[in-house]
């Protein structure tokens, strides 16, 4: 079986699905992809489905009936995942911001020492990002000081969601019981597997913002990662994590 899968979650993306799956199948790396869809009514799914004939060994799906955020789309493909014979689980998005040809190189770094991979953004003090305005930009890059401030991680992206994990980081960091949907999500799995003592590696890749398709970004989803991040401190200080 093949080790390798990346997980895709959607909701409206009917813009940006048959390109990026075409895409992912197009790398000389052969690497499975599920796509969980939270039951888009653009029809998302339907183009998925319609595709899984292309691709009938490499091309996955998961339908959810309601829309229930971000992280708990990735724990439920995490699940599918572990209930097979995945070795290493990339995650990313479904709108081209993250650099589909960098996937083979997430999955090398795991396979040559690293527990995780984290395509980032700002690995060496350099903000790779294409097509932001500036004080989106600087918000995102002073967000990561933040929460590397308050956690202690050193991880130059702590937000980032191009990410690819060994298999036994899934199986070990209690993904069960990450309380966060939105961004804060991504900064809880790190914190997690860094307090678990897992080698965490940033691999640098440059972030395009999306060119179809709606951002999922909300003022609600910025506000859970700005007050989460105090949380998973206070919780981590009192071992509750």
């Amino acid at each position: 079986m093949n080790p390798y899968l990346v997980i895709i979650p959607t909701y409206n993306e009917i813009e940006n699905i048959e390109a990026m799956i075409h895409k992912v199948m197009s790398l000389d790396k052969k690497i499975d992809l599920l796509i969980v869809d939270d039951n888009s009514p653009d029809g998302t799914a339907n183009v998925v489905l319609t595709m899984q004939n292309q691709y009938p060994d490499q091309l996955h799906i998961l339908q959810r009936k309601d829309k229930n955020g971000l992280g708990t789309a990735y724990i439920a493909g995490f699940h599918w995942a572990l209930d097979r014979d995945y070795q290493y689980i990339c995650e990313m998005d479904c709108d081209f911001s993250h650099p589909v040809d960098q996937l083979p190189n997430l999955f090398k770094k795991c396979e040559e020492g690293a527990d995780v991979c984290v395509g980032s953004r700002y690995y060496g003090g350099v903000v790779n990002v294409v097509n932001w305005p500036m004080g989106r930009v600087l918000m995102s890059y002073y967000a990561s000081k933040y929460v590397q401030f308050v956690t202690g991680l050193n991880i130059a992206d702590t937000t980032a969601g191009f990410v690819c994990y060994k298999r036994e980081v899934l199986e070990k960091i209690g993904i069960d019981d990450i309380k966060f949907r939105g961004y804060a999500f991504q900064i809880e799995m790190k914190f997690r597997a860094s307090r678990r003592g897992y080698k965490i590696v940033e691999h640098p890749i440059i972030f395009t913002d999306r060119t179809a398709g709606t951002s999922k970004m909300s003022t609600k989803i910025f506000r859970e990662a700005l007050f989460g991040v105090i949380e998973l401190k206070i919780k981590s200080i009192f071992g509750k994590l």
